[in-house]
């Protein structure tokens, strides 16, 4: 538990941008903090394509729960007088005649309420509390560590609260005290904006490119949005040298804190096809000793993390200003 700070500490690995290895980042983190004594839940916040257990090698689950939440209409044939009224109205286009009658299509719809607004004969209805995902949870992976993760049904929206579900279920195996690493989605979206929320240190990813770079900033200003200090990893860096110093530049400009560096390393994707952490399975390779060492700086900061804070706390929130697009 941090001086000044309620409960236990939460570790964000997050990146704009997919495909940069942030999950491999994440499992490796994982083993290498808990072998060096941080009471440690890892978090797969990525809930519309977990995988951060099978990277870790874990298929079997000890608990799966079912996630309700949401809602979705349908229509009450006998009442409906073919009018088309909810068809015209509703902004997802999940409303169509099939066979004479108006159905919704329930992997569609939001459950907005548009198409009871317009129904004259009040034929709509809504179906509540629906399976919208799982979570699910393994109490002792192979290395040590608990491992929750949320899976959303197919069509389901709303994927931010069953993150915020992930990480409670986390904080609540792990107890006060513990450290919850979790594995962000790719972006900026709603899943992100659930595993940001909270979080004490957020650790981004990218790669040495224009576009990697380009999404970097758009998750550092989320960072600044919600007043968490950042680190940063470049993974893959030898492929462009220069950007790597620029991407450099850039961090230490905004108060990121640079942890260092990751090779292009073929054994890398050798290790995913297996199921097996690269660490684990190819610990000499160049891609494994640099994860180490990013892992023993973690775990410095980690050690001594109120001082780390304010030292690279942004030093103003960066505000929310909503863009609003006035009718012609």
């Amino acid at each position: 538990m941090i001086k000044g700070l309620t409960g236990g500490v939460e570790i964000v690995v997050a990146s704009g941008k997919g495909g940069v290895g942030k999950s491999t980042i994440s499992a490796s983190l994982a083993i290498i903090l808990n072998r060096r004594g941080f009471k440690l839940v890892a978090a797969d916040a990525d809930a519309e394509a977990p995988n951060l257990n099978l990277v870790l090698g874990e298929t079997v689950w000890d608990s799966i729960e079912p996630y309700y939440e949401g809602r979705y209409a349908y229509i009450i044939d006998e009442k409906c007088i073919r009018c088309g009224e909810c068809l015209k109205a509703c902004p997802f286009d999940a409303i169509s005649v099939v066979d004479g009658r108006y159905v919704v299509n329930k992997l569609i719809c939001e459950g907005c309420y548009t198409c009871s607004f317009v129904c004259p004969t009040k034929a709509i209805r809504f179906a509540r509390d629906i399976v919208a995902g799982y979570l699910r949870i393994k109490y002792e992976t192979r290395y040590g560590f608990p491992l929750v993760s949320g899976e959303i049904t197919p069509g389901r929206p709303n994927s931010g609260k069953l993150v915020t579900e992930v990480k409670n279920k986390a904080k609540k195996i792990g107890g006060p005290d513990s450290y919850v690493l979790i594995d962000a989605a790719a972006g900026i979206g709603c899943q992100v904006i659930s595993s940001l929320a909270g979080a004490h240190i957020v650790i981004m990813v990218a790669e040495p490119t224009p576009a990697s770079f380009s999404d970097l900033k758009r998750i550092y200003k989320l960072t600044r949005h919600f007043g968490i200090p950042a680190a940063l990893v470049i993974n893959k860096a030898d492929l462009n040298p220069e950007y790597v110093e620029y991407i450099k530049s850039w961090a230490v400009k905004n108060k990121v804190d640079y942890l260092g560096s990751i090779p292009y390393d073929e054994k890398v994707a050798y290790a995913i096809a297996e199921m097996k952490p690269v660490i684990e399975y190819y610990p000499d390779t160049p891609a494994s000793r640099a994860l180490y060492k990013i892992g023993g700086k973690v775990a410095s900061i980690l050690s001594n993390l109120e001082e780390w804070r304010l030292k690279y706390l942004p030093e103003k929130i960066e505000p929310f200003i909503p863009i609003v697009i006035k009718p012609s």
